[in-house]
C-alpha cells in the first residue's frame, strides 16, 4: 500500500507500546483511526494525544 492519507486503521493494543508508536506513524501519515485497549486511562491519553496531531481517532474499550 503506498497511499495512506484518509485510510481507517484498527489497532489494538493502541494505547501504549507498539501499537501507539504504529498511532503515531498512522496519524503522520494522515490515515484515520480507531484504537483498542483494555487500560482506560491509557486509551484516552493515547486518544488526546493523536488528536492532538490532527488525526481523527476514537478510542474504544
Amino acid at each position: 500500500m503506498k497511499e495512506y492519507r484518509g485510510r481507517v486503521t484498527v489497532i489494538t493494543g493502541g494505547a501504549s507500546g507498539f501499537g501507539l508508536e504504529f498511532a503515531r506513524i498512522g496519524a503522520r501519515r494522515g490515515m484515520k483511526m480507531v484504537l483498542a485497549d483494555v487500560q482506560q486511562g491509557a486509551l484516552d491519553v493515547a486518544v488526546a494525544e493523536i488528536k492532538g496531531m490532527g488525526a481523527a481517532v476514537i478510542g474504544v474499550r
